[in-house]
């Protein structure tokens, strides 16, 4: 949520501004501003709206400057408008900052400063901020002092970067709970939310801990906590090359990233299947084997898509490695006091590895005992350094705020984590070795039914006036209907519902008419014909049928509407190519209603509040 970008160095600031914050757009915002330091004064620009509109003032304005800081917002604290966008400035005009987060204590902080004769412009948290450090800054003249004093009183999250008029070659940053990188360029600092906004510019960079801060001064720089104690942060070297977050000629990211997939897929198995011996390597995992060897129960948590891909990865392990599995959500696992035994393993799944929620609950199963383990993309990320051990998907950036690639790489790694778990107990070889040879042809399985996205389209077209969905499956193919509903919600703004087939008859059944289309995940499996009477449930009432189905499969093309099919794998393996089509279903649809298809209306690709 909410982009940072702030530069010191000798390049004109605008323009790294404006176009780190266009690399950060996939972020989700509905606001954006600078603030450069020009000639001794601020130089303040911001507008509700996007990047683009933010460029025509800064260009229209000619700003000259070597040292600035810029924003896109997602509006959280008052509506987005010209007057709640970052940056803000403090009633002295001498501090301003931008802000990714939320000050829990805002509403004291304000109310204090009123009393004192401070008279705010705009409804955020940030500005009072902004006022909180001025208003001390004013006391004891010393920038850096200022900013920590008024940090230790601050309750809630935030990823900060600040300016002040009187050390104009100073610039600080500073992380609690929201991500912010720091750059090391050729004589020039970079400031950002995450590293795509930086590699344009250097590839050398220090990821900020919690309550710990970057001090640049001149050509120089510190971090420290925010208790001023010096900190040795470690220089990382960012992995991903610039065109990866470039759309390299599709129409969109999210398209683009749908056909990464068989390369992506591969990638996250690539030097981890170990199928000629039905076993997996996953050197992450060797510092905490014996823990998840001993685990009485495995806890997944994560939100979202994350969600989705754990409750495939329940059935994966369960079955494969005969361990009780339970799936939270994160946004509720801390607030019910859960309960936490010193055996239990708790694994986090998150594309960015800075959801604030899976996060949150990572840390309480921590304080309570629990070893606990990560499944995230980004290197470097928050998850990815605070959990004991883990395993990196490998999908590369993925921008556009609808996940896709993210969610077949997810349930790969699981899929490898249930044979890795399961070989450890009682998995056989020869079982073993089955699912992993299948596991090996998924990405060419992938590409065979990205070979046939025409027809999918064809369909899409059919039905992008429809105002509802419903998308049913059962076993292991249940989450991925929850996963084909939330793509088409996001995208397309229809309305569509996931449910296990057999509780239609508890209710949704009573939405089926002819104007319903209901789409199915049919795929030969032990229970193929308990679906097949669900789906003739829906037939009786004049539902609209759209089946995913296995090739080769005759008897669906009596009974369906639409069949789309993909290629025959291990029935524990069909999430992750019914998920394909449902994914380009979605695209296709959102294409044709004409609607932002990578930066859909109040979404953010990482949310990292509450």
């Amino acid at each position: 949520m909410c982009g940072i970008v702030g530069y010191k160095g000798h390049q004109q600031v605008s323009s790294v501004i404006v176009n780190g914050l266009r690399r950060l757009e996939y972020r989700g915002y509905d606001s954006a501003g600078v603030a450069i330091i020009e000639n001794g004064h601020y130089v303040i620009k911001k507008c509700a709206g996007l990047v683009e509109d933010l460029e025509k003032l800064v260009n229209h304005s000619q700003l000259k400057g070597t040292v600035g800081i810029g924003h896109t917002r997602w509006a959280t604290h008052g509506a987005p408008t010209n007057e709640n966008a970052h940056p803000h400035l403090d009633y002295t005009g001498k501090i301003v900052l931008v802000h990714n987060g939320i000050i829990e204590n805002y509403q004291t902080l304000k109310k204090k400063l009123a009393k004192n004769g401070v008279e705010f412009v705009s409804q955020t948290d940030t500005e009072v901020l902004a006022c909180f450090i001025g208003s001390i800054y004013e006391k004891v003249q010393n920038f850096e002092l200022a900013v920590r004093l008024a940090l230790s009183e601050v309750e809630g999250t935030f990823g900060i970067a600040v300016l002040c008029l009187d050390e104009p070659d100073m610039m600080i940053a500073v992380r609690r709970g929201s991500p912010l990188v720091l750059g090391l360029g050729n004589n020039e600092f970079i400031i950002a939310s995450d590293a795509s906004a930086i590699v344009q510019h250097t590839r050398q960079v220090i990821y900020l801990n919690d309550n710990e801060m970057a001090v640049i001064d001149g050509d120089t720089y510190v971090t420290k906590t925010i208790y001023d104690q010096e900190t040795d942060s470690e220089i990382q070297e960012v992995e991903f090359e610039l065109e990866k977050i470039e759309k390299g000629g599709f129409d969109h990211f999210m398209l683009k990233e749908i056909y990464e997939q068989p390369e992506t897929f591969h990638n996250a198995i690539r030097g981890r299947l170990l199928s000629a011996e039905g076993n997996v390597k996953l050197g992450g995992l060797g510092p905490v084997r014996d823990k998840i060897r001993a685990a009485k129960r495995i806890i997944i948590t994560a939100c979202g898509t994350s969600w989705h891909s754990a409750l495939v990865g329940e059935y994966l392990i369960e079955q494969l490695a005969h361990i009780p599995v339970e799936v939270e959500y994160a946004s509720e696992f801390r607030y019910r006091n859960p309960i936490i035994y010193p055996d239990d393993v708790l694994i986090g799944i998150s594309q960015s590895g800075e959801t604030a929620d899976t996060l949150a609950a990572l840390r309480e199963a921590k304080q309570k005992g629990a070893t606990i383990l990560g499944i995230v993309n980004v290197v470097g990320s928050t998850i990815a350094r605070e959990t004991d051990a883990g395993v990196f998907i490998h999908a590369g950036p993925e921008i556009g705020v609808a996940s896709t690639k993210a969610f077949t790489s997810q349930v790969g790694v699981l899929a490898m984590l249930a044979i890795y778990i399961g070989r450890m107990i009682h998995l056989s070889q020869r079982e073993a070795k089955v699912i992993a040879q299948e596991l090996e042809k998924i990405p060419q399985k992938i590409q065979q039914i990205l070979d046939n996205a025409d027809k999918i389209k064809e369909i899409a077209l059919q039905y992008k006036d429809a105002q509802n969905f419903l998308y049913l499956g059962r076993g292991l193919n249940f989450p991925v209907a929850l996963e084909g509903a939330l793509k088409l919600k996001e995208i397309s703004y229809i309305h569509a519902e996931g449910y296990p087939a057999a509780e239609m008859k508890h209710g949704p059944i009573a939405l089926i008419d002819e104007n319903l289309p209901v789409v199915f995940i049919a795929t030969k499996d032990d229970i193929y014909d308990k679906i097949i009477s669900n789906i003739e449930e829906v037939r009786a009432r004049k539902g609209k049928v759209i089946a995913i189905a296995t090739e080769g499969d005759t008897q669906i093309l009596t009974l369906a509407d639409h069949v789309i099919y993909i290629p025959e794998t291990d029935s524990m393996l069909t999430p992750i190519l019914a998920a394909i089509p449902l994914q380009l279903l979605s695209y296709y649809i959102s294409v044709a209603l004409d609607r932002n298809v990578d930066k859909p209306r109040n979404l953010a690709k990482s949310v990292t509040v509450e």
